[in-house]
């Protein structure tokens, strides 16, 4: 997660295309994109979305961690809202659960296809790889507490039917995610700033970006993100309609959301497991996963009160089992600050179990 100084031209070039074809698609073809413009866009959109984490890295190093880490989850996750409020915003008609899918998604993705992942590469690498368990101990608590809260216990409310809250409680859970994540944010940022630290965070390959590669990245972060949203936008429903026809479950749409934004910061968790410092990568992938559901949650839960929208947010049964497997083997995994390749494999047939449900119910 260390790039080296300069600004690389396809980290301002992809935006750049990006927001050029989601205008034209917006505003000239209405969302309507030929197939040959849905061929181009595509790879447009990864590009668009690398550029935005290139640059969230390269201040992300200038200013340390854990900050670093905080920025590159926040980044990811503006992207992954902007995608969840485009949608909710052209079906205001009807109830809507791309929230609920996406964060479930991402928590899935996070906790045991990132986690696996590294913990696979780096136990293979090195046969066996120490971080403080403090630190993960302290997401995994506040992520499993606001995962119930938010996608569990929906289902068991009884002032409204359906897996949903009534807008007081709606008012309550977003409330409540936004305080805990500040709190999280302040313990490792300031409290207990200490246990969030990689032990060779001084001995890093490359030194900090100069003052002009920082300014740079610093004002093409924001326009990586709208090129990102723009043309998502234009994508999203070619992509919906394309489910729908298929016959896969609409709830693969949250999934590949999930997939697409928090695929390159998976690919930073790997490459920091790869050089042995698993604390980065564990940083990285809780922090993406708690910023998702703690600032997703909030939004949606806004945009559906003022909508008059009913939000659907409790998960189906064969998914609460995966959330709660998945939550309980994060802390076996997790709570000795030791792995090896063995829990890597682990988190990813977990991995594997999620994508198959999500695929054929």
């Amino acid at each position: 997660m260390t790039p080296a100084s300069g600004t690389p031209w396809w980290s301002w070039a992809a935006p750049t295309v990006a927001i050029l074809i989601g205008a034209v698609g917006l505003l000239a073809l209405h969302g309507e994109i030929p197939a040959i413009g849905f061929v181009v866009a595509v790879p447009v959109l990864f590009a668009a979305v690398f550029a935005a984490v290139h640059h969230a890295e390269t201040v992300a190093h200038r200013i340390g961690q854990p900050f670093g880490s905080i920025l590159l989850a926040l980044a990811v996750t503006v992207i992954e809202v902007s995608l969840i409020v485009s949608m909710l915003l052209s079906s205001p008609e009807t109830d809507s659960s791309i929230a609920r899918d996406t964060v479930f998604a991402a928590i899935m993705i996070v906790l045991n296809g990132i986690v696996g992942l590294c913990l696979l590469i780096g136990g293979i690498r090195f046969h066996e790889q120490v971080f403080q368990a403090r630190s993960a101990s302290a997401a995994l608590g506040v992520l499993g507490t606001l995962a119930v809260l938010g996608l569990v216990l929906p289902n068991y409310t009884t002032t409204t039917p359906g897996p949903s809250y009534a807008p007081a409680q709606l008012v309550f859970v977003a409330v409540v995610s936004l305080a805990l994540y500040g709190l999280f944010l302040y313990v490792q940022t300031v409290r207990h700033k200490d246990a969030f630290l990689d032990g060779d965070a001084d001995d890093d390959q490359h030194a900090p970006p100069d003052r002009r590669t920082f300014l740079i990245a610093l004002a093409l972060l924001p326009l990586s993100l709208l090129a990102v949203v723009l043309l998502a936008e234009v994508l999203a429903h070619p992509v919906e309609a394309a489910i729908v026809r298929s016959g896969f479950p609409e709830a693969l749409i949250g999934v590949i959301i999930a997939l697409v934004v928090l695929m390159p910061e998976g690919l930073a968790s790997v490459r920091a497991a790869r050089a042995n410092r698993l604390q980065t990568s564990i940083n990285l992938a809780l922090g993406s996963a708690l910023a998702s559901l703690c600032l997703t949650i909030p939004t949606v839960a806004v945009l559906s009160i003022a909508m008059g929208q009913t939000l659907i947010l409790g998960l189906e049964a064969e998914h609460l089992v995966l959330l709660l497997l998945s939550l309980f083997m994060a802390t076996l995994t997790l709570a000795t600050g030791r792995t090896t390749v063995l829990q890597g494999g682990v988190h990813l047939v977990i991995f594997f179990a999620f994508l198959t449900i999500a695929a054929i119910p």
